[in-house]
């Protein structure tokens, strides 16, 4: 495993040659047999370049392990980048569809789409990513299966704290939020910067490099993992982080998907290497990564300023950020569901995994 890892896709080598070994150990160690037959080979697709953590320390060591497990009879073809066309928006029905095998993409990119899962990106759930994914997953099947119905879902995470990257001012206070434009990911995030006072702009990651060099935004709201793939060190002077003893400002949900008739028309042995690799346990495998690799994209910021938000600060943030969650339960109320009674699974479900 470990020789795969170190053959990816290079940049910022040592890095991801450190977070690798991470990852190595966590994806390791899982042997099996197949029987005879021809070679299935999967299309993965996704939305960051190759050499991004999520494809050097996740995807691949995935691919490498069911390739191994099935004594490789089943292998990946992964097409990052969005090689494959389309908008990272459309993941979801590319593997609905079966355009492709199996994407990672967040659901929140094709925003209303999947309400109940946005629970997790309200203001200050998460703050363990390893725990919190294992939480999604289970909450997903509780909760909120119909939502993900068309596609066999491998798993869910969540990524590491968000963190404010700024162009030209750090964030420290409620009152800097006041005439900047921020970009996050989901809507949620979305409803929480306005909240504070910034003016939102919704894009995909791999829109923000360009939009802060052109001025478009101020700065965006990523977590560290992301910083290599979109050069955000370059482009940026400051970096503006919650209190580590604070649940995170916030984060996004995962999905990582097979397309169900691919999953289906599977032989036998090799349904069971792609469920031997897949739910609860994965998706905690997959939040751990990317805790690893938040560690390692931090790195690249030193030169950089970075400062912490202080508790008493975040007391305002947080007291901002209530609305934004009364409206998410309000609109589940809206939709015929129990929006307090699924806000409070998903932190009961957060809890019983950081125990």
């Amino acid at each position: 495993m470990t020789a795969s890892l170190t053959a990816a896709a290079p940049f910022h080598r040592r890095p991801v040659l450190c977070a690798a070994l991470t990852a190595a150990a966590l994806f390791g160690g899982w042997s099996g047999t197949a029987s005879a037959q021809e070679v299935v080979t999967l299309k993965v697709h996704h939305f960051l370049p190759a050499g991004s953590y999520a494809q050097t320390l996740f995807i691949q060591p995935w691919c490498d392990k069911i390739a191994k497990e099935s004594a490789q009879k089943m292998k990946c073809q992964i097409y990052p980048s969005m090689q494959l066309g389309g908008t990272p928006g459309q993941l979801i029905d590319q593997v609905r569809d079966g355009v492709v095998d199996v994407v990672w993409t967040l659901p929140g990119y094709t925003p209303g789409r999947f309400p109940r899962i946005e629970v997790f990106e309200l203001p200050f759930m998460m703050q363990n990513p390893e725990a919190t994914s294992k939480a999604v997953w289970d909450y997903v099947q509780q909760q909120a299966p119909n939502e993900f119905k068309d596609v066999h879902a491998l798993a869910f995470h969540v990524h590491g704290d968000g963190v404010f990257h700024m162009r030209d001012k750090p964030i420290r206070t409620l009152a800097d939020f006041k005439g900047l434009k921020l970009r996050a990911p989901t809507r949620q995030t979305n409803k929480f910067l306005a909240a504070l006072g910034a003016t939102p702009v919704a894009m995909p990651v791999p829109a923000v490099g360009e939009a802060i060099s052109k001025g478009v935004i101020d700065g965006a709201v990523v977590p560290y993992e992301v910083v290599p793939s979109v050069k955000i060190q370059e482009l940026v002077k400051f970096h503006s982080e919650t209190d580590p003893v604070e649940p995170a400002f916030y984060t996004s949900a995962f999905l990582f998907a097979m397309n169900k008739a691919r999953y289906d028309g599977l032989p036998a042995d090799l349904k069971k290497v792609i469920d031997a690799n897949s739910g609860q346990a994965l998706s905690g495998q997959v939040g751990k990564t990317f805790l690893a690799a938040d560690a390692e994209g931090k790195k690249l910021t030193a030169r950089n300023t970075t400062n912490v938000i202080p508790k008493e600060e975040l007391a305002h943030w947080k007291k901002a950020g209530q609305p934004v969650i009364d409206a998410w339960v309000s609109d589940l109320n809206g939709k015929g569901a129990n929006g307090q009674q699924l806000l409070d699974a998903a932190r009961a479900l957060i809890a019983q995994h950081s125990r």
